[in-house]
């Protein structure tokens, strides 16, 4: 399971998260909600190590992991796909899933072919190049990099963000599959209610850098998830 705790997180002089908390276990999916702004993207890089926290602790499996890097929660088990995808545009998608193995002892070499069988259309561009593949197919390949890793934490900021329909339901599907195994916790920011609502197990809503609802989803009525994600 990863929880943090208390976490209060600066950029600069700015107090973005102030004593927020989350968690997310194995075989369950956790959503982040809120509007715009509330420090949603940055609870997830405070989790990974991409921005440090000022104050309070994550941890993970029982280990704290307050103070490691990315690369090193990374071998950890926990794989991070970020908002905007961040895919190399130059380099293939067979490359760009390869990048995956970086965390992983001994760098294998084939990449695993639960990938493939996940999003089928990414065995059919393998020589094309990242940058020439449509939003929903980038967004497939980040995810995809993701679990070359074999990560036991799947944390993915806004996974539907301008993305058609069609693939947004392979994404929930996956996600869905993904949780449903047993052995992966999935933590997720989104911004669209619906999503969530058909996908999340538990839910963490956050307001002006707090976290002001928390639980499982069941337990909180749609109407009072909304009005904290309206403006």
């Amino acid at each position: 399971m990863l929880e943090a705790r208390d976490i209060d997180l600066y950029y600069g002089a700015s107090h973005i998260l102030r004593g927020a908390h989350i968690k997310a276990e194995r075989g369950r999916v956790t959503c982040l909600l809120g509007r715009n702004g509330v420090g949603k993207t940055s609870m997830l890089r405070g989790l990974t190590g991409h921005v440090p926290v000022r104050r309070g602790n994550v941890t993970w499996d029982g280990a704290d992991i307050t103070r490691l890097p990315p690369y090193a929660r990374a071998r950890r088990g926990i794989g991070y796909v970020p908002q905007g995808r961040e895919i190399f545009p130059r380099l293939t998608v067979e490359e760009n899933l390869m990048t995956g193995f970086n965390c992983l002892p001994g760098r294998p070499s084939k990449l695993p072919a639960e990938v493939f069988s996940l999003f089928p259309v990414l065995s059919d561009m393998l020589k094309r190049r990242g940058g020439d593949l449509s939003g929903g197919q980038q967004q497939q390949l980040a995810i995809g990099r993701a679990l070359v890793a074999q990560p036991h934490l799947l944390v993915l900021d806004e996974p539907t963000e301008g993305i058609q329909p069609s693939i947004i339901k392979d994404i929930e599907r996956v996600i869905r599959l993904l949780a449903n195994r047993g052995d992966m916790a999935i933590l997720l920011v989104e911004q669209y209610f619906e999503f969530a609502r058909d996908l999340a197990d538990e839910v963490a809503v956050m307001d002006r850098g707090e976290i002001v609802l928390a639980g499982p989803i069941g337990d909180f009525a749609e109407g009072e998830i909304r009005r904290h994600l309206t403006v």
